[in-house]
């Protein structure tokens, strides 16, 4: 499932990901909090950080100034 359509618009999942990286959490406890498989939020994450939504800090993603403007 793709979290960014061709014209930029964020998926459902890519929403939820972002609004829950508000501090920053490891790929499993995002997977916990958001009731979702650990599969799943790992492919999302892999997928917002190609599109510079995302950053990587050690074990730990937080959302970017870029991902704070996409969610609005």
């Amino acid at each position: 499932m793709a979290c960014i359509d061709p014209s930029g618009v964020l998926s459902p999942t890519a929403k939820a990901v972002l609004q829950t990286l508000q501090a920053p959490m490891s790929a499993q406890d995002l997977a916990e909090k958001m009731k979702v498989p650990l599969f799943k939020v790992r492919a999302s994450l892999r997928e917002m950080m190609e599109a510079g939504l995302v950053k990587n800090e050690g074990e730990a993603y937080v959302i970017t100034d870029q991902g704070r403007e996409k969610l609005g």
